[in-house]
Order: structure tokens, then sequence, then C-alpha cells
């Protein structure tokens, strides 16, 4: 299959990979950017439609955007982390909920993950709408006890946070603050006019749907995912929704590409156009130190979480210990890594086996990308001895 883009010199293996993963899974569409210290180094995209301007569902990815807005209001001192939600939004004190702070709510230990039922196609792409059902939700294990990832809700319930502090929504204050002073092709809320652009989500491959088993409704896992709902949530025929496109719920609806992607993560760690990192240096090793070690109990991923994001480092060793980032449902991964300047992001359309997490592909992809960013240190450190 042809890749198209480029790479700066230097990051040829890159391309190289891409290519060989794109003629491993035929017809696979998918994206690929990074950035070194803020300078685009690679650009790529493969597949039948696929340019680096197509838009698609990256679901999940929002929760980085989200939590970025979180993490700026806190930076401002306009929020406190060890505040309690229920000062904020007095009605979330309600099922034993009183005592949950916010930095409770963004490492995931809340327990608030559904609601008895599910929720309908409509509630979930609404944020406001799913606050208020969450809030007089009783958590499903005792707050602060356990964490498990709150795949559809998470955004809402830091969002009414956000909204009740502010008077803004999340998606309001992340077009305000950081999509468009950048020009991020990055959204939580797609206009109309950019409707063209999105290619629709894509299922498995049939000969990969065997592959994916199903998951109990009345798990953990089933009711994180809403599929304790009448109609279980299928997240192809969500994200191919207008309705949720234009809503931009924060923990699903995000739609972008990864470039819009690269740039954002790049953004938040280094100076980009001029302009000064988004968060400073307190505010990120907050944000990014490991809050809840241990079994995430919807996924059963092992220290998932920091504060809002996902630890990179623990799912890519070659990464540091204080890489963030967040991954999206069809396997599209964007982080990230502070100490060697990286910033990632690779895209896809079609879903791969398992949905959740970064793909497969992402190991290799990234692999290849620290080997060349080594080797580069390893000149430099020569170059500097001579």
């Amino acid at each position: 299959m042809t890749v198209h883009g480029t790479v700066a010199a230097g990051f040829e293996e890159v391309r190289q990979v891409f290519a060989t993963l794109a003629g491993e899974e035929n017809g696979l569409g998918a994206q690929l950017a990074v950035r070194h210290h803020g300078r685009q180094v690679v650009d790529l995209w493969t597949g039948p439609d696929m340019t680096g301007d197509s838009l698609l569902a990256l679901y999940s990815s929002g929760k980085g955007a989200a939590h970025l807005v979180v993490a700026l209001l806190v930076q401002d001192g306009t929020l406190d982390l060890d505040r309690r939600v229920a000062d904020y939004w007095p009605e979330f004190a309600a099922e034993g909920k009183g005592e949950i702070t916010l930095r409770d709510l963004l490492a995931h230990r809340a327990g608030v993950i559904g609601v008895e039922g599910g929720f309908s196609a409509a509630e979930l792409a609404d944020d406001r709408v799913l606050a208020q059902r969450l809030a007089g939700q009783r958590p499903y294990w005792r707050p602060g006890s356990a964490y498990g990832y709150h795949a559809f809700v998470i955004g809402a319930l830091t969002g009414e946070v956000v909204r009740r502090v502010t008077g803004w929504s999340t998606q309001e204050l992340y077009e305000e603050r950081v999509r468009a002073p950048y020009g991020l092709d990055f959204y939580l809320g797609l206009p109309e006019e950019q409707e063209p652009r999105y290619l629709p989500a894509q299922p498995l491959s049939p000969d990969k749907q065997a592959l994916a088993g199903p998951i109990a409704p009345d798990s953990l896992t089933g009711i994180a995912f809403n599929q304790n709902a009448t109609s279980p949530t299928d997240l192809v025929e969500f994200a191919n929704t207008r309705a949720v496109r234009a809503l931009g719920p924060t923990s699903s609806g995000s739609v972008g590409n990864a470039r819009g992607l690269a740039k954002l993560y790049a953004a938040t760690v280094g100076e980009i156009d001029g302009r000064p990192p988004l968060l400073n240096a307190a505010t990120l090793a907050e944000f990014t130190k490991p809050h809840t070690p241990g079994v995430d109990a919807v996924t059963g991923e092992r220290d998932h979480f920091l504060l809002g994001f996902e630890s990179m480092g623990v799912r890519y060793p070659e990464l540091g210990a204080d890489s963030f980032g967040h991954s999206g449902a069809v396997g599209a991964q964007s982080f990230a890594d502070p100490g060697s300047g990286i910033a990632y992001s690779y895209a896809r359309r079609r879903f791969t086996v398992g949905g959740g997490g970064g793909a497969p592909e992402n190991r290799r992809l990234i692999g290849a990308v620290m080997r060349v960013i080594g080797a580069r240190k390893v000149s430099e450190d020569l170059d500097g001895r001579r």
C-alpha cells in the first residue's frame, strides 16, 4: 500500500516501519505525526481516501484535551485538586459521594463508571445530561479504594466541575484557550463546515471479528462501556452520528487527525509558534506522577493512570516515566514524552482487535521513533566531546 507524506532527515526508519505495517494490514487507513522539540519530523498517511488533512473519529483521545483544560485551570488557581467535588457541584454528594475530591475523579478512583440500566445514545452524546444522571448514582466501589477506567463519563464528571466554577464548558474553554490559538486539527465539537473532511469510522475487518470476545453487560467493564444499556453502545455507529460529532462529548466524541494531536501535545510541553508551553513545570509534575498503583478494575491494565492522562511509560517502556497522553478506541495513541522532546500521534480509521488502548502497531512505530532519537543523542554527545 502506498505511503504518502514526509519525514525529516534521519527519520527514514519510521517511514519504513509505517509502510511495512500498512502492507501487513490490507486497507489500513492511518496517519502518523511526530514532533521533536516542537518541529514536525514525521507526517505520514496511507489508505483509501486518506490524506494528512482527513478527520477521523478519535474517541477517548479527547480525554487528553479535556484534562489539559483542567490542568490549565489548576495552574491558574481556579480549581483545587484536593477540594471536594461536592463543594463545586453540591448535587454530586448524593449516594455517599460527598468526600470524593477532584483528584479522585481525575485518577479514576470515584467509582462512578456508569448508571443502572445504562445510557441511551442521545445521553452519551451530551456531557451535561450525563452529569445530571451521574450526580445521583451510587459508586460501584468505595471511592478511593480502587481505580477503574470511567470510559464514557470521566469528561462529563470533570466537565461539570469546570462548568460550575467557570460558567464555561470544557469544550468552550478548549476552543478558546487551546484549539483556536494553535490552529489545531483536533475538535471537541466538530463544526458543520468541517464535515466534508470526516472519514467515517470502520468496524473490525471480518477476518478479525471472531477474535473480539463479548463483554458481560453486568461486569464493571460492561457498565463502564455501556453494555448494560437496553441498546448496548456500538462504537462505530456512535462516532458516525453527526449529533455526537457536533456536541463533542469529551470522553468519547473527539474528531481530528494525527497532526492536530501531535501539535497539541507539543504545545503542552514546549514552545510552539513563539508561545511558551501551556503547562509549567510544577503543573506538569503534578499531573504526570502516578496516583493509583495496581490493577485497573475495568480494563485490567496495571498502573494505568496519572491525573486525567494515561501513563505512557508503563505502556511503552522506551518512554520516560513522566510521559503522558491518551489512547482512543480505534487504536489511536497520542502523547508527549518531555524527556526526549517527542510529541507523537497515531490515528487509524478501522477498529483493531480488542478496541481501546493504543493499537499493537504503536509499539513498533514508537520503537522506531525512539531509536532515531537515541541515535541522534549519541551523535550529539560525540560531537560535544570533540
